[in-house]
């Protein structure tokens, strides 16, 4: 018999670690994952954004954040982002 591992119960899993976050659009968001609800609606802290524009990537920090799972088309744990 093989063992499953349903999405929610992986991002379960990924509370207190580090996740890269990827966005519609051209934003993308890494940090340490708090905590997240049955939509995918995630807080994280430690926050590094980046926005990817033509003239390059804009990086910003943040305390802390709540990203909108409607938008979220990516998730990567354990990753510290696009520069890796």
């Amino acid at each position: 018999m093989s063992s499953q591992i349903l999405p929610l119960e992986l991002i379960d899993r990924c509370i207190g670690s580090r996740i890269w976050v990827i966005m519609k659009g051209n934003r993308e968001f890494t940090g340490r994952l708090l905590g997240f609800d049955d939509f995918v609606n995630m807080v994280l802290e430690d926050v590094t954004e980046f926005e990817i524009t033509p003239e390059g990537t804009k990086k910003t920090a943040l305390a802390q954040t709540l990203l909108n799972g409607n938008n979220i088309c990516m998730l990567i744990p354990g990753s510290e982002g696009p520069e890796t």
